[in-house]
């Protein structure tokens, strides 16, 4: 007599079924990495938040200057272009908060209205992503929250950072006017966030300016900023990393007045302990990078021989090899597969009828919170915490070149994705773009709808992670073939760009509309692709998995 078993959970076949149905079940649930939307009281957690990576322009393939930024949590996905505007001399400009979590731009709810500042009497157009991002004139900004002590804020202070994003790109067209714009505006009208990191790049430099409010009384701030060496890169990844300041050096840094005696009048800094003034140190406390931070640096220059368990990692380094923008792509899709830091590293059982170690098909980079917590349940140690460069819970990414050798309008240029870098293509978005697809202004956070552009993205990535194993060559050899179109192209619309500028009469206008249908067509058919790639997945994954 056959007797049935008392528990199937512990039995190999048993403890694989288990998986695949806990795949099916949670996978989609909930993203890993998804952080806590911000609003005007709450910080999300900054270790799930943004990435930027800065390069200078002699650090760069092409002599570009670079600046990128992952928008990591559940922030807005809409995007728009704002034309350039003359309001005129006397003009004023209302400055909000809870921008970040509107559903298009028409949207009005959960707005705070933060009163009145002056505007310029011309604006330039600009690129308004949840964090404005690149104007007309190459000016580019990345962005990511780096907390810092909380006794810091001061909600009394009418500007956020996404609003001070927003006047510099209306009104500079260099990196050092956009840190002097922000300095001026909040020493007036103070500084209502939590602490955050802007890295501004222009065609000739780019620049690491990091900001936090001044603490509970008058409106004010404190802040410092630092230039990239040409020949170096830099990264921010939610950790303070500003260290000694040469404000002899107005060249190389800036400050606001305050940065001293501000950190010395809170007893973060005692200037008679002969200790060195560190930024970081003041007004964070905590150690001045994370894997991220160590990751990229390291794998930029090995020979340093970095140590992940350093009190601090150089500012900046200078690479190996000069990166172009395809290589901070390639960053910006970093699992860290395949490296000790990989955190699935563990999860490798026997194929069936084989002797050779493989994951399960249900394993994947982006597995849920709960996934990971049942996971860890049956083996403990089985994934471990590692928070990777790309995650599934990115609203959308950039990468900005500016090259000072081209016009403003075909120069600038922003390498746009929605959703997971890693797996959705980048669509080329010009300086000179006047508009975008209807779809981009419908943000994909609140609920599925067809007409916003993230979701035919997020519809192919979320369903690619139900059985990563057999999806996985399907969407990043899509992903692919849009990055190597792009580039393939990208010589001949500019060489097409720059004949129309030639013409002088009509030539910019017409190099417009040629750089915003191009951009149109590439993210209609970006967006085409992804929706048969949906389908298809339905069709293989439909009746179960």
């Amino acid at each position: 007599m056959i007797q049935p078993r008392t528990s199937s959970i512990p039995h190999r076949r048993g403890r694989r079924a288990l998986l695949a149905i806990a795949a099916a079940l949670l996978v989609l649930v909930s993203s890993a990495g998804i952080a806590p939307a911000r609003s005007s009281v709450e910080l999300a957690d900054p270790s799930q938040s943004c990435t930027s990576i800065m390069v200078g322009r002699l650090a760069s393939t092409d002599g570009s200057v670079m600046t990128s930024h992952t928008c990591d949590g559940n922030y807005r996905t809409w995007l728009n272009i704002v034309p350039a505007s003359k309001p005129g001399p006397e003009a004023k400009t209302r400055v909000f908060a809870g921008l970040l979590h509107t559903e298009s731009p028409s949207d009005l709810q959960g707005l705070s209205d933060k009163g009145e500042v002056p505007q310029a009497s011309e604006t330039f157009a600009y690129l308004n992503t949840a964090y404005p991002c690149l104007n007309e004139h190459q000016l580019a900004i990345g962005e990511a929250t780096i907390g810092g002590r909380r006794e810091l804020r001061n909600p009394d202070g009418k500007l956020y950072i996404e609003e001070i994003e927003r006047l510099m790109l209306q009104r500079c067209r260099t990196a050092r006017e956009a840190i002097r714009l922000a300095g001026e505006l909040v020493k007036v009208y103070g500084y209502g966030d939590y602490g955050e990191c802007l890295t501004i790049a222009d065609p000739k430099e780019v620049w690491h300016f990091e900001i936090f409010g001044s603490g509970l009384g008058k409106p004010g701030a404190v802040w410092a900023a630092v230039r990239v060496p040409d020949d170096e890169v830099g990264v921010s990844a939610n950790i303070p990393r500003i260290s000694e300041l040469d404000l002899g050096n107005p060249d190389r840094f800036l400050a606001s007045n305050n940065v001293l005696s501000l950190a010395e009048m809170k007893k973060w800094w005692d200037r008679k302990s002969g200790q060195p003034f560190k930024f970081w140190k003041a007004y964070s406390g905590e150690r001045p990078f994370s894997t991220r931070e160590y990751y990229i640096l390291n794998t930029l220059a090995p020979s340093l021989g970095l140590k992940d368990d350093a009190e601090e990692l150089p500012f900046t380094v200078k690479p190996e090899k000069k990166l172009s923008p395809r290589d901070l792509m390639r960053y910006f899709r970093e699992t860290y597969a395949g490296t000790d830091l990989d955190a699935t590293k563990n999860l490798l059982v026997k194929a069936r009828d084989s002797d050779m170690m493989v994951k399960s098909p249900a394993v994947s980079p982006w597995m849920s919170r709960d996934f990971v917590a049942l996971l860890n349940a049956l083996k403990p140690g089985a994934v471990e915490s590692k928070r990777t460069i790309a995650i599934a819970g990115c609203s959308y990414a950039t990468v900005i070149q500016c090259r000072s050798w081209l016009p403003d309008a075909v120069g600038g240029l922003c390498w746009f994705s929605f959703d997971n870098p890693a797996l959705s293509p980048r669509i080329p978005i010009f300086a000179g773009v006047q508009s975008l697809p209807p779809g981009f202004e419908y943000c994909a956070q609140h609920r599925y709808r067809v007409d916003s552009a993230c979701w035919a993205f997020r519809q192919a990535s979320r369903l690619a992670t139900v059985r990563w194993g057999v999806a996985q060559p399907y969407i990043e050899t899509a992903r692919a073939e849009f990055e190597d179109k792009a580039f393939a192209e990208l010589a001949e619309v500019e060489r097409t760009a720059l004949k129309l500028l030639e013409n002088p009469d009509g030539g910019e206008a017409a190099c417009a509309k040629f750089l915003t249908s191009y951009t149109g067509d590439f993210a209609r058919a970006a967006m085409q692709r992804y929706r048969e790639l949906t389908e298809m997945f339905w069709g293989l994954f439909g009746r179960g998995f």
